[in-house]
């Protein structure tokens, strides 16, 4: 597999961003592959496949406002990339804003998210 480019990094990324910003429920998810993988925090077990996590997805909207996704860095190596990133939202219900930093590792192959992982404190987003 050659190894990623930052510019198709960023590109994905931003398209990421820029589908969640808008609450795009599927053009966020379409970035992913059908058999994608992700690991959060709190959660004991990986969430699997594409329709296990539009649902999560949905849900998550239907909570949260995004305010704001800010990338600190990226870090390429082979067709994993590493990133630290901020994220701000807003609880519908509660009209409470939150931030949370974090970090994940994700592999990304043929133009699309294949594995996830984050590491971020829980207790953040907390309402």
């Amino acid at each position: 597999m050659p190894d990623l480019t930052r510019s198709e990094v960023e590109d994905l990324f931003n398209r990421r961003r820029a589908a969640w910003m808008a609450s795009d429920a599927a053009a966020y998810i379409a970035l992913w592959s059908d058999e994608m993988v992700i690991h959060l925090p709190g959660r004991a077990e990986p969430v699997v496949g594409k329709p296990a996590y539009a649902k999560m997805i949905d849900q998550s909207m239907a909570q949260m406002r995004p305010i704001a996704w800010e990338f600190h860095s990226l870090a390429l190596d082979g067709e994993r990339v590493l990133a630290e990133w901020t994220i701000t939202g807003e609880y519908i219900e509660a009209c409470r804003e939150v931030s949370w930093r974090g970090m994940s590792i994700c592999t990304l192959r043929d133009g699309l998210i294949v594995h996830w992982r984050e590491y971020w404190d829980p207790a953040a987003l907390r309402h």
